[in-house]
């Protein structure tokens, strides 16, 4: 067994430095030497030769079980090196990658039970797990820093504006957004820019969030928040905004995703989508993050989404491609869990943290090392509805950026 670790490992890992200790006691280093050099163990052999049979999904299962331990450096760490290799995956495990993409439509056919209970598997876990790493506004999705100082809740908040802008939204203009959170872009909008709000969401404790915190800002009248599926949502929209729910769609129903929002926007509306991608072509959703975090998620390929929006008859306005912007939303995700991991063990276990420390740790490298980025997709039924250039962005963030301004709570002394 340490014979064949030692060679797969060797033939896979070609950059960087990361040294093994297999359950037997033997070591051996990997890599070019270059860079910060990494130490791993595996306690068992049965993890090895499951990493062996199936990497993709036996590291993470190997590390949350706590029989791969990361000894010098952090898991984040060890992802950095093993996931900036040649090869994206090892040549051994090719043959699975290729049973996986057979099987992608069945394991993506998000009908609406599905999908609902794909995400009540996530979304719906103590709420205060997310507040141990989220910013203060909840935005569990890309966040866009617009300036190297930016914090991460300055990036959310610039994330809500560059929609914002992007929609052209004015006074009293209906705007549905689609997989709305716990809320903060709708109230957002409503706030800010004076629409009349609808978010829809299938998790049940999003929903209890997002209408509290309407009520809260006094903004129930104009921000609602629904359980429901985009596919039952009645009409018509004057725009459309959907951020981080296009990859729980399923490549399946694309067209259908399209086709409805189609129905549902006005003929002089606009819908901005807002969704991770690759920047290669199509591929299988990680079989870790299918098991343990997002099921029925997929991450698409951008030609596998323009063709569906152009058999749906939308016109395709603006492409904007956020590259490392997630890659830093994660990075600031992933310190803040670690400063206050102790409290998700308290909250569920430890095996539970592990999970969570993968799960933040290889999303980042997939966007910092790999192929994944975010887009922007700026849509509307007919020519001329958008200005000819983009200088109307700039402007209108510009605006909001003064309301913001005057929204903020005057700071008040001691004893006023």
């Amino acid at each position: 067994m340490d014979r064949l670790l030692r060679y797969l490992l060797g033939r896979y890992i070609r950059r960087g430095t990361m040294s093994f200790t297999t359950a037997s006691g033997a070591t051996f280093t990997c890599g070019d030497g270059a860079g910060k050099p990494v130490a791993a163990r595996f306690v068992t052999s049965a993890a090895e030769r499951r990493i062996i049979l199936n990497p993709e999904l036996a590291l993470g299962e190997a590390y949350m079980d706590g029989t791969f331990v990361v000894e010098n450096g952090s898991i984040a760490d060890a992802l950095a090196i093993l996931m900036d290799q040649p090869q994206v995956l090892p040549g051994w495990a090719r043959p699975q990658w290729w049973l996986r993409y057979l099987g992608r439509h069945l394991q993506q056919f998000n009908f609406r039970g599905k999908a609902r209970a794909n995400v009540a598997h996530h979304y719906d876990l103590d709420g205060r797990l997310y507040s141990l790493f989220l910013d203060a506004d909840k935005q569990y999705s890309c966040a866009y820093f617009d300036t190297p100082s930016a914090t991460l809740d300055d990036a959310q908040l610039a994330k809500k504006r560059h929609l914002a802008a992007k929609l052209l939204i004015r006074p009293k203009h209906r705007v549905l957004d689609i997989g709305s959170g716990w809320g903060g872009l709708g109230l957002y909008l409503a706030e800010m820019a004076d629409a009349d709000v609808t978010g829809v969401t299938l998790s049940s404790e999003q929903l209890q969030v997002s209408n509290a915190r309407a009520a809260e800002k006094n903004l129930s009248r104009s921000a609602r928040f629904l359980l429901q599926d985009y596919r039952d949502v009645e009409g018509p929209f004057d725009r459309i905004v959907s951020v981080g729910m296009f990859e729980h769609v399923g490549v399946d129903f694309y067209e259908r995703f399209f086709k409805r929002c189609a129905e549902l926007l006005t003929d002089d509306g606009v819908m901005v989508l807002h969704s991770i991608a690759r920047s290669t072509g199509p591929d299988v959703s990680s079989p870790w993050i299918a098991k343990y975090i997002f099921p029925g998620g997929y991450i698409p390929a951008v030609s596998e989404v323009i063709p569906t929006i152009e058999r749906a008859g939308l016109l395709v306005d603006d492409v904007e491609i956020l590259r490392l912007h997630y890659a830093e939303t994660l990075k600031a995700w992933r310190e803040r869990f670690t400063a206050r991991r102790e409290e998700a063990v308290r909250l569920y276990d430890e095996r539970f943290a592990r999970m969570w420390e993968f799960y933040l740790a290889c999303s980042e490298m997939a966007f910092r090392k790999q192929n994944l980025m975010n887009f922007q997709i700026q849509l509307t039924k007919r020519q001329g509805v958008v200005p000819m250039t983009r200088d109307y962005i700039g402007d209108e963030e510009a605006r909001l950026r003064g309301r913001e301004r005057n929204a903020r709570p005057r700071l008040q002394i001691a004893g006023e």
